[in-house]
């Protein structure tokens, strides 16, 4: 895998992108995996747990954390997933562009946004980390600056897809032969 590259057979064990990428339409695609109410289950065994936008809130207040009293102003991920046997929450931002716009700022953000989520998550020992799925916009060569900056700030970014492997979850079986 070249990270933040695309990779033919990755395409099929990876969250692809498709406009509005849903992460449990995905997964509820793949052998092995069924999403239940925010649940993420391969195999039977409970691996994982899926919010969208306000749905983190309410994580959060499972787990006993005001987030009005830790930072100023709410964080609404396009998806997120925390996997358990990673302890690690995944929060992943899709990014598509068709013609020059404020999404070329918002690139920008990842920093301040992953140390506000870790600021929410580290009094429960969570680790956080932030990922942007970019559609093939982003490869053009005005963007290597700040493509670069994304992983300078221990944030990562891929085009059109995200390895499960990437987010701590199993590759099926059939799948890890493609």
């Amino acid at each position: 895998m070249i990270f933040g590259g695309t990779g033919g057979a990755n395409t099929k064990t990876g969250l692809v992108f498709e406009g509005e990428t849903d992460l449990t339409t995905f997964l509820n695609s793949k052998n092995g995996y069924e999403v239940k109410d925010g649940n993420v289950f391969y195999e039977e065994e409970l691996v994982g747990r899926i919010f969208k936008k306000y749905d983190f809130y309410k994580f959060l207040d499972e787990l006993g954390i005001n987030w009005k009293g830790l930072i100023s102003k709410r964080l609404l991920p396009d998806d997120s997933i925390f996997v358990m046997i990673a302890n690690t929450v995944f929060i992943i931002e899709c990014k598509s562009q068709r013609v020059a716009g404020s999404v070329d700022e918002k690139l920008q953000t990842c920093d301040f946004k992953r140390k506000q989520y870790q600021k929410l998550l580290s009094r429960v020992n969570i680790e956080v980390e932030y990922i942007y799925l970019l559609n093939d916009w982003f490869k053009k060569p005005e963007y290597q600056d700040v493509l670069n900056y994304i992983h300078s700030v221990h944030c990562y970014y891929f085009f059109n897809y995200i390895p499960l492997a990437k987010l701590g979850l199993p590759v099926p079986k059939e799948e890890k032969k493609d």
